[in-house]
């Protein structure tokens, strides 16, 4: 269970962060990562680092006006909200909306009554609306009846982020195939394009997946399994997929470790009916990161990675490590992996964190330059 330092390193940094809009950046959309690295850095250990790094984080790039509430939106009515999804002017109605409705029910109602409802449009902002929604929830869950109006506004934005950002991808996933997810990614077909792996490139894959030789066919191609299981297969994968790609900007693939590792911070707070639909969703996003990040399988599968292994610090050294270098995505990466290396200790996860805090620049070094913008992808 969380300590009260993390409790408390958490409220300071969202009453810190509390001015900050949704996103940041000049002439790009990039999704503001403060609460979410706060958090994590906090889940590393390193409450006593949360303030200074909220110092950094703030310096690194302005964050956008928080957006301000025009027209209510009616919960009751899927005629008020359904057009609203995927409207980012419609954020500050989003989180009015949520901040009602986490005022009048508890925070797990709430939340189960709109992941069924948000679920399709998972891809939001490349997985950061499920991403903060779910740093949001752990803090909630470790304050229990402690939690705070901060903690619950942040629950807000998250849910909103999300709403605003909503992106469905084409097709229909399901868990109704035959493969492992190892020989589902492999069964993959990678198309080497024109344009290699530019944002407009990778752009024009996203919006061409429909026609996409074996995008729809993939959907349905991975086999039922219990969702912890597929939950660990999923991120264990994916650091596979992130160390055999040096090629690739190196934080687009981060995101198919840290949503199926969000994903598990939630599920133990909705119905069991809710985790198939959800596990086929990130299946869906997993697919469209394959097609939209990589051309080839280039060092999946393979060895590569232990290249990685004899600089390996301790598990506490690689923790102060990814404090110290500062960047977001570092910060929340090396969290999820050594987070999934305790229920599953395979030397990949460590040696993945290890390849991000080498690739992507320290947050001193260019204020998450790494990131990618939304319009790119």
């Amino acid at each position: 269970m969380p300590s009260t330092e993390y409790r408390d390193a958490l409220n300071d940094a969202l009453e810190r962060m509390d001015d900050l809009g949704y996103e940041r950046g000049h002439g790009v959309d990039l999704a503001s990562h403060g609460p979410m690295g706060a958090e994590a850095l906090a889940a590393l250990g390193h409450e006593d680092e949360v303030a200074r790094w909220v110092g950094r984080y703030r310096k690194a790039l302005d964050h956008h006006a928080p957006p301000a509430a025009r027209f209510p939106l009616d919960p009751a009515d899927p005629s008020s909200w359904r057009p609203a999804l995927g409207a980012f002017d419609r954020a500050g109605d989003w989180e009015a909306l949520f901040a009602r409705e986490l005022a009048d029910a508890p925070w797990r109602d709430v939340l189960v009554r709109w992941w069924p409802r948000l679920l399709p449009g998972l891809f939001a902002g490349l997985t950061h609306g499920l991403i903060r929604t779910a740093h949001a929830v752990r803090g909630l869950h470790a304050a229990g009846a402690d939690a705070t109006g901060l903690q619950l506004t942040e629950l807000a934005r998250g849910l909103a982020y999300w709403a605003a950002r909503y992106a469905e991808l084409p097709g229909a996933p399901s868990l109704n195939g035959t493969l492992t997810l190892p020989s589902a990614v492999a069964a993959l077909p990678r198309d080497p394009q024109d344009g290699g792996l530019t944002p407009g490139a990778v752009r024009h894959r996203l919006d061409a997946l429909t026609d996409h030789p074996g995008y729809h066919e993939s959907l349905t191609r991975l086999a039922p399994e219990h969702a912890p299981r597929l939950l660990g297969d999923m991120t264990l994968q994916f650091t596979d997929v992130y160390l055999g790609h040096p090629e690739v900007a190196p934080v687009p693939l981060v995101h198919g470790v840290t949503a199926p590792a969000a994903a598990r911070l939630v599920l133990p707070h909705l119905p069991h009916e809710l985790y198939e639909p959800t596990l086929a969703r990130l299946w869906q996003v997993h697919t469209a990161l394959l097609l939209a990040f990589t051309t080839d399988r280039r060092g999946e599968g393979s060895d590569a990675w232990r290249d990685e292994l004899p600089d390996l610090p301790s598990l506490a050294d690689q923790a102060a490590r990814a404090a110290d270098h500062g960047d977001e995505h570092v910060i929340k990466f090396t969290e999820a992996c050594l987070r999934e290396y305790t229920l599953r200790p395979d030397p990949r996860y460590r040696a993945a964190a290890h390849a991000a805090q080498r690739r992507i620049p320290r947050l001193d070094a260019g204020g998450g330059v790494g990131a990618v913008s939304r319009r790119a992808v």
